[in-house]
């Protein structure tokens, strides 16, 4: 069973990566990404890597992926001229994914040769009767490396807190939220009670 599910998964990343290469549409192409990154965490599911499984589902699908296929809708793109580029650097890409191919093919063979390095591929889940890796995971990020993470979560706040900053510059034309006025605003402020006669309307 577990043979047939890593065939089928691998089976959908292949097809769906090159669909995603493929595709005209750039919104076509993100989706089929989605598609492929849902079965890779199918396959690391397979491997017993719950947490990456996890990681890739919600950060790279939940965040990354949705935020491409925003990006991609809401941007006027010129098909035609985005397929004249592509024309143009086609032998470029070529040339540099059959050297990255090539590069993987040796690499995995000079894997397999080594002495020993077949048994240290092997495929190696938790431990019969253990903790999960997502409770090993927790426990050691929480125990030994609690201040690290604690810094690393500081970080991205300030990074957040930075981003922010930067993109609430006031801009000619464009109208600054008012929390504080939006706030203090009351109900008698915002709607008015009319009895406008009959077939007269309502003045603005």
């Amino acid at each position: 069973m577990q043979i047939f599910a890593f065939y089928l998964f691998a089976s959908v990343v292949i097809a769906s990566a090159a669909f995603c290469i493929f595709a005209r549409n750039p919104v076509h192409s993100v989706l089929w990404l989605i598609l492929a990154f849902f079965n890779a965490a199918g396959l690391m599911l397979l491997v017993g890597a719950e947490f990456i499984a996890a990681l890739l589902v919600i950060v790279y699908v939940g965040a990354v992926a949705v935020l491409f296929l925003f990006v991609v809708m809401m941007l006027d793109i010129d098909f035609a001229e985005l397929r004249a580029g592509f024309m143009k650097n086609l032998p470029l890409g070529l040339l540099l994914a059959i050297i990255l191919a090539a590069e993987f093919i040796i690499f995995g063979a000079l894997s397999w040769s080594s002495e020993g390095m077949g048994e240290a591929n092997a495929v190696v889940g938790p431990p019969a009767g253990g903790p999960s890796n997502i409770e090993a995971l927790g426990t050691l990020l929480y125990t030994k490396y609690v201040f690290l993470f604690e810094a690393a979560g500081m970080i991205l706040l300030v990074a957040m807190v930075g981003a922010i900053v930067l993109t609430n510059r006031k801009r000619g034309g464009v109208r600054i939220q008012n929390i504080q006025e939006q706030v203090n605003r009351r109900p008698e402020d915002a709607t008015r009670n009319t009895q406008p006669e009959v077939g007269k309307g309502v003045e603005l």
